[in-house]
């Protein structure tokens, strides 16, 4: 549409004038209120709480492989005989072989003392060790261990 000022404009017809376009600024604000949304949304739905990580997903519970009792030397000439069992993820399958935590359980509790393994937070404390150390061989594929047998003598 022209745009005529009154000295342009013929006789008996209203001057056009000209129409400011808010475009640069309406952009702006569009951004800011987008942006604040977008925060919004971080801080409600995204953001930890208590300054905390979200704690990772549990893991769907796969099958249990049972694995064959060991003999373990411990110090001072006595044998702790170890039995476990895997607890595998669902997406692990039913082939988790136990080869590398019969490695690092025999690791583990090698040479300890049956001081240091007869108490309850003894046993506790060293099994929490030995999940953590087979997660981390399966990657994750096994996330607990079961004792099915722990004698020493």
């Amino acid at each position: 549409m022209p745009t005529r000022t009154e000295a342009e404009a013929p006789k008996g017809e209203a001057p056009v004038e000209k129409k400011k376009r808010g475009g640069r600024k309406k952009l702006i604000i569009l951004l800011v209120a987008v942006l604040a949304l977008a925060a919004a949304g971080y801080v409600l739905v995204l953001k930890p709480k208590n300054g905390k990580p979200a704690p990772p997903p549990k893991p769907v519970p796969g099958a249990v492989v049972k694995l064959d009792p060991i003999t373990v030397n411990l110090a001072g000439g006595h044998f702790l005989k170890l039995g476990l069992s895997l607890q595998a993820t669902a997406d692990a399958g039913e082939d988790v072989s136990g080869a590398r935590a019969l490695d690092a359980a025999i690791d583990l509790f090698s040479n300890k003392t049956v001081k240091e393994l007869a108490t309850r937070d003894g046993r506790d404390g060293s099994k929490a060790v030995l999940v953590k150390k087979v997660s981390d061989l399966y990657e994750g594929k096994v996330y607990d261990i079961y004792f099915t047998d722990f004698v020493m003598q």
